[in-house]
């Protein structure tokens, strides 16, 4: 599956039909960005059961300020419609492709019960 770009139009939408979704936060004009391009596109073509998908922060800056989006790139993992990792930088190939093996053996049901626990806590 190719690369998908996301909008301020289809973020929600995307997020909420794909059960595994790695967020790209970008810009045309940032160096770090362009370097990590080949090497995410790289990864996504070996994971196609992951949505892989870019946020041009400049063109979208709804999702951008909504994700409170300071610096660039940010990856983002949601699985189940969760965040379930947010970091700015760009990270090499070898990183990148252990923290998708992480992601994806996440028990979901024990983060939700985390969640859960954590509000209880909070309310």
């Amino acid at each position: 599956m190719a690369v998908v770009d996301l909008t301020d139009d289809n973020f929600e939408q995307t997020v909420t039909e794909n059960g595994f979704v790695i967020v790209d936060f970008w810009a045309e004009w940032c160096g770090p960005c362009k370097s990590f391009a080949p090497t995410y596109t790289k990864v996504s073509e070996d994971h196609t059961d992951i949505v892989f998908a870019k946020v041009n922060t400049e063109e979208q800056q709804q999702v951008a300020a909504h994700f409170q989006i300071r610096s660039i790139p940010t990856l983002m993992i949601f699985r189940d419609q969760i965040i379930i990792f947010s970091q700015a930088g760009a990270l090499p190939e070898g990183s990148f492709r252990e923290l998708i093996q992480k992601a994806s053996e996440l028990d979901m049901d024990e983060v939700r019960k985390q969640i859960e626990a954590e509000q209880a806590g909070n309310a």
